[in-house]
């Protein structure tokens, strides 16, 4: 279990205006992802270092994207302005994850421009609407050498994750409560906000040539 990627989205710029922003920030080439046709989204891709990835994510006029939890999160957080919507992680074997929750996980896919069909299997995409400070959990059926954060060279690492809430809570739900502190993604550095009444994922930090970067 490791922290895959990380989704941000799209403000009133749009998306491309969006992964510039953040790419000028980080020093990293933004790359067009394609589209979720499950989801009624699309997203550019910007790689990082030690096979993760910063998705920057917008809504499509589609239907799919009223339907599907994943569009839903996506306007929710594109309609306050858009910014952080989730972390995202990557598992070997989804079946604990399924039985803790209680529910299957979805299949999703996105063809992207390199010509390639990407797919995996995801579960706990509902819970971001309303709760940004779980990750998701995604299990990738397609080769490893197709994963998002192939599409580019990049050094820049990911460094810390600032996330509002109660940390034995998300503790709980990555499945992790009699596991001992610091056992889960050691080299980030964690850090939570608590009380507040809408927990998220305020920011996220990363390691860059010139320095670290906050967002």
């Amino acid at each position: 279990m490791r922290i895959d990627h990380v989704s941000y989205a799209a403000g009133p710029e749009g998306l491309q205006a969006t992964a510039e922003r953040l790419g000028e920030l980080l020093d990293v080439t933004p790359c067009d992802g394609g589209v979720h046709p499950r989801f009624g989204t699309r997203n550019i891709i910007l790689p990082l270092a030690e096979r993760r990835y910063l998705e920057v994510v917008e809504v499509l006029d589609h239907p799919s994207s009223d339907k599907m939890p994943f569009g839903q999160a996506v306007r929710a957080r594109s309609a306050k302005g858009g910014g952080w919507m989730a972390w995202v992680v990557a598992v070997d074997d989804l079946a604990p994850v399924e039985a803790r929750l209680g529910r299957t996980a979805v299949e999703g896919n996105r063809h992207t421009p390199q010509g390639v069909d990407l797919r995996w299997r995801q579960i706990g995409v509902k819970n971001v609407i309303d709760n940004g400070n779980h990750p998701f959990f995604v299990r990738w059926d397609s080769p490893a050498e197709d994963h998002p954060s192939q599409l580019g060279p990049s050094t820049v690492r990911l460094k810390g994750l600032t996330i509002g809430g109660d940390v034995n809570q998300v503790r709980d739900w990555l499945g992790l409560s009699d596991q001992p502190a610091g056992s889960f993604e050691s080299q980030i550095e964690f850090g939570f906000v608590e009380g507040d009444e809408h927990p998220c994922l305020f920011h996220v930090t990363f390691t860059t040539e010139r320095g670290d970067v906050e967002i």
